[in-house]
């Protein structure tokens, strides 16, 4: 690579790179799903079956053994569980793609050293195969909504819209953790705890409102907890989006996602002498 050039790190560069290599992602990400199942069995189904186990016990868990209700007039033994699900799910998006960011660019460390390759695109090939999983645990929980309610609210539809924040935001803090991964090896052991500690944090577990009014200002500077409310919102209750909300939440991950993009573009010309 030569250690002079120099990467664009304009937002328009960042939008033209996943456009221009839309089928690239795709190819790299198809692969990398099917690799993971590789070997085994089943193959794919198991990306099927996993988020129906998963759902499974937590509605056990929780419906059955600690008998929890999610709101205090709430008479429904699987609406936790299901509450819990969609929880997890919004969670799981940004825990998998920042647990891979820190090792993605040293797990390809071929294509470091090739000046035709967009290295920039290598969290995205993450999102691809997290996102995959992501629908599929969003088909299973409403196959058991429709199940227990006979019915899906029609809301559903602006699920991608209100995790397009959280896919921007997560992009932005993939390309920050991927160069910072090539530099400092730490860092991939650090992103566990975080996510770890991030899920505690967020209402995953528990409804933001149920919350002591001195806890809510802390608890709403949480990135995650404005997705996670209204990710139930549109799903669980047939509510419509808080459309300024969801606005200023996309413009703020929009430029979080531009300053990842330029922390990588600025650190990636010393990626191959680390390597």
């Amino acid at each position: 690579m030569n250690p002079h050039k120099k990467f664009s790190t304009s937002p328009l560069e960042m939008l033209r790179s996943i456009i221009k290599n839309r089928q690239l992602i795709v190819q790299m990400a198809k692969r990398d799903v099917i690799g993971r199942y590789r070997g085994s069995v089943l193959g794919l189904a198991w990306s099927f079956f996993n988020p129906l186990i998963m759902l499974a016990v937590y509605t056990f868990v929780f419906s059955v053994v600690f008998q929890s209700r999610w709101t205090t007039t709430s008479n429904s033994q699987t609406e936790f569980a299901l509450a819990l699900f969609v929880g997890m799910i919004t969670h799981g998006l940004l825990a998998e793609c920042v647990g891979r960011a820190p090792s993605i660019i040293l797990s390809h460390v071929s294509y470091v050293k090739k000046v035709v390759f967009p290295l920039e695109i290598l969290p995205w090939v993450a999102m691809g195969g997290t996102l995959f999983h992501s629908l599929i645990s969003l088909c299973v929980w409403a196959l058991f909504f429709v199940v227990v309610n006979q019915s899906l609210h029609w809301t559903v539809v602006f699920i991608p819209l209100v995790l397009l924040p959280l896919v921007l935001f997560t992009m932005g803090l993939a390309w920050v953790l991927a160069a910072l991964g090539v530099y400092l090896r730490d860092i991939g052991q650090m992103t566990g705890v975080f996510t770890m500690i991030l899920m505690f944090l967020s209402p995953v577990f528990y409804s933001a409102d149920r919350l002591p009014e001195k806890f809510k200002i802390a608890m709403y500077l949480n990135p995650l907890t404005f997705i996670i409310e209204q990710a139930r919102d549109v799903l669980m209750w047939g509510k419509l989006p808080n459309w300024n909300g969801l606005a200023i939440a996309i413009i703020i991950s929009f430029i979080v996602a531009w300053l990842g993009f330029v922390v990588f573009q600025r650190t990636r010309q010393g990626f191959a002498d680390v390597l």
